[in-house]
């Protein structure tokens, strides 16, 4: 396939970055692959027809757009900018995609930065986890350049089957932060009603299975508490750390903004409490076992 995006480097093979990054080879899209831990790009090259960069710089010299897929915004900046970073050897004009869980405002900042260097950049950050990364049915959302967003909707397409344009640059991640905040506070409704409602003598799979035929359904109670928190398995593949961080974004949007913070304030300090009490690699969904005060 040949595209006016080139050669893409894609930056942060994890656990998302692996299946997006193999969707995009598999739609005939050509990568350069670059992390850390050189086994994870290495293993994605082992069963498929890729090329692995041997650090950042090289990945940069080998590609025409880079995606950086990175835990957190702080993580993109020096990737990008940092001593041997992206920018050093990326060809001018090139464009950069952050498909990280980023600060709105950081993203600003960078963008900034990245347009007096001469580069394109634009913010894509997605939703529906590892499940929708692997059969790419992510959620992707953009900010930036509404040009920009019309050329790489298409490669976008082939990780994601919801793409939205939400706004100026910046507005993909601060709608990403804003989501992960209403899915959090959700969670910890839905886990508190539980407990409450088994106190009180009710099964929590009939009350999961009230609710999700009555008006207080949400992405917890479809798609967690049975699978992940009624079972014990607690391995839905978020961490608590993430989570508690998209929180924290999502609070700091809304003081900026100058927007009520009566419900972002609690939660944040509820998910900040769960994150030092059972760990930044705890599942996020054991918050059910963090709300139970009977144990």
């Amino acid at each position: 396939m040949t595209t006016s995006l080139g050669k893409i480097g894609f930056a942060g093979i994890g656990a998302m970055g692996t299946p997006m990054s193999t969707n995009l080879i598999k739609a005939g899209h050509k990568l350069v692959l670059f992390d850390i831990d050189a086994k994870k790009a290495q293993a994605v090259a082992a069963t498929h027809e890729c090329e692995v960069a041997t650090s950042l710089a090289d990945l940069a010299t080998k590609s025409n757009t880079v995606i950086t897929m990175l835990p957190d915004g702080k993580l993109v900046h020096k990737a990008l900018l940092g001593p041997g970073g992206i920018c050093e050897t990326l060809k001018p004009g090139s464009l950069i995609i952050d498909m990280s869980s980023s600060s709105p405002m950081g993203t600003r900042e960078l963008g900034a930065i990245l347009e007096k260097k001469g580069f394109q950049f634009i913010d894509a950050p997605v939703s529906n986890g590892v499940k929708g990364a692997t059969a790419a049915t992510l959620s992707i959302m953009v900010g930036g350049d509404k040009a920009i967003f019309e050329r790489v909707k298409p490669m976008l397409e082939k990780m994601g089957n919801q793409i939205y344009y939400a706004g100026p640059l910046g507005a993909g991640h601060a709608i990403k932060a804003l989501n992960n905040y209403v899915s959090a506070a959700g969670m910890i409704a839905a886990c508190e009603a539980m407990h409450a409602g088994e106190a009180f003598g009710i099964d929590p799979n009939i009350a999961i299975d009230i609710i999700n035929t009555s008006s207080g359904y949400n992405g917890t109670t479809q798609r967690k508490c049975k699978q992940f928190m009624i079972s014990g398995a607690y391995n839905a593949g978020f961490s608590t750390g993430l989570m508690a961080k998209d929180v924290r974004t999502a609070l700091e949007i809304a003081q900026a903004m100058g927007t009520s913070t009566t419900l972002a304030k609690p939660t944040a300090d509820i998910w900040d409490d769960m994150e030092k009490k059972l760990g930044f690699l705890s599942d996020h969904t054991e918050m059910h076992k963090y709300t139970n005060k009977n144990k």
